[in-house]
């Protein structure tokens, strides 16, 4: 009978090897990048990389230059339709994007190859503004995603069409939503990564308090004194349901990168400012749900920071929560808040990209009447898919008082509150189409 891991893809297979051994995880990549492209491989080094959930990337050398290499794997791969790097559809457009100079779309060998450059991600840009800030630096990056965001709307304004649902079904996006919350090939719900992290699992919060999925899926939720319209169950229900990837089309679909987020961007300083720049475009298409689109880049850019997604230790240092389950409701209270900068990003992104957009899918009459849900089901699934968030029994990379954190903001992202205002109503109101 074969090994699990003699069923895996390669690039799958390389991704669970480097997770235990790096060094032979490099090797391994040598000869794979040596064979898909027929050029010679050198000195190839893995970065440690806490941003790569879902891909390896680093760096080797091939005769005289120095190259970049990215790849992208999702559990399941093989069984998913559309091709993944379409970067040609994002430069055709006009969005600026870095074009590989390799590249392999073929299901379990998707690999990109750029020339190496000296620039570093805006994710580390602003990593470090968070932990110091630097108003003229803020500045500068906030004008650098103001920017971007409006040529990603003008794009957006000029490739709008609207589409079917068999035509939505076919953009890859969807694995970065749907496809997560089920088993392929199937399509089982529960499944997918929603089963494998939290669906039936125990789940262990700050203070020893250990609570089952039981406990919690149907529980009102109430974070920090608020009571929210939706449990963590009927997040997910909603979120499975809407995101069908049939039922995405009414909105229209355009051009996009779809997974922006800023470990994706190149920031490129200038003497007067700066310019923002995509690569790894790997669930890029041209019709793409115009309501999912810029999604996950506004959740994971923001709202993900700092610390709490992809440096849960530090958040652990830096911030305290708390749970209880009382009257069956579940409670959590937290002191978290996103950074100044990551607060002014926000604001970029809601003048510059949100409010603009929705007017103009209004205008068109395409703009559906639960488009704030709509968006707030991609903004709760952007951190709960893309790693586990679950600090009990299938614990992964969270702590406790970062699990509690992450699921106060995914739940805070999923609905409204009864009554009150918190930093997602706030935004939802600043760019509601009048």
């Amino acid at each position: 009978m074969p090994s699990e891991r003699e069923n895996l893809s390669r690039t799958a297979e390389i991704r669970a090897v480097a997770q235990q051994d790096t060094a032979r995880a490099a090797t391994m990549l040598e000869g794979f990048i040596a064979d898909l492209f027929d050029i010679p491989v050198s000195d190839l080094a893995i970065n440690v990389d806490q941003y790569s959930l879902n891909s390896l990337n680093g760096f080797f050398r091939s005769e005289t230059q120095d190259y970049f290499f990215k790849f992208h794997q999702e559990e399941g791969e093989e069984e998913m339709a559309g091709e993944y790097y379409r970067a040609d559809i994002l430069s055709g457009a006009g969005l600026p994007v870095d074009q590989p100079v390799h590249m392999s779309t073929l299901p379990g060998e998707q690999l990109l190859v750029y020339k190496r450059r000296s620039d570093p991600r805006f994710s580390d840009v602003l990593f470090e503004l968070d932990q110091n800030p630097d108003d003229r630096a803020s500045a500068r990056a906030v004008q650098a995603e103001t920017d971007l965001n409006r040529r990603i709307l003008e794009v957006a304004q000029c490739t709008l069409v609207p589409i079917s649902p068999d035509e939505a079904t076919q953009e890859p996006i969807h694995r970065l939503f749907y496809e997560r919350l089920i088993e392929l090939p199937g399509g089982t719900y529960p499944g997918g990564r929603f089963k494998t992290f939290y669906h039936g699992k125990r789940f262990d919060f700050p203070d020893g308090i250990s609570l089952n999925w039981a406990e919690i899926a149907d529980a009102p939720v109430v974070i920090n004194g608020l009571t929210y319209s939706r449990s963590l169950k009927q997040a997910f229900d909603f979120a499975h349901a809407r995101y069908e990837p049939k039922n995405t089309a009414d909105a229209g679909g355009i051009v996009a990168h779809g997974d922006a987020h800023n470990a994706n961007v190149w920031y490129e300083r200038g003497a007067a400012r700066d310019r923002l720049a995509f690569f790894d475009p790997a669930f890029a298409g041209n019709k793409v749900p115009s309501l999912l689109a810029e999604v996950k880049s506004t959740f994971h850019n923001v709202f993900a920071h700092p610390f709490w997604l992809y440096n849960p230790e530090l958040a652990e240092q830096a911030f305290t929560a708390s749970v209880r389950l009382a009257d069956g409701a579940l409670h959590i209270d937290t002191d978290w808040r996103p950074s100044p900068v990551r607060g002014s990003l926000l604001g970029a992104k809601a003048r510059a990209f949100w409010a603009p957009w929705l007017r103009t899918l209004k205008d068109k009459d395409l703009l559906p009447d639960d488009w704030e849900d709509v968006i707030r089901a991609g903004l709760f699934l952007s951190p709960t898919l893309v790693m586990n968030l679950n600090a009990g029994e299938t614990r992964d990379r969270h702590n406790p008082v970062s699990s509690a954190i992450g699921l106060s903001v995914a739940l805070s992202a999923a609905s409204r509150p009864v009554r009150g205002a918190d930093m997602f109503t706030e935004f939802f109101d600043t760019i509601r189409p009048t």
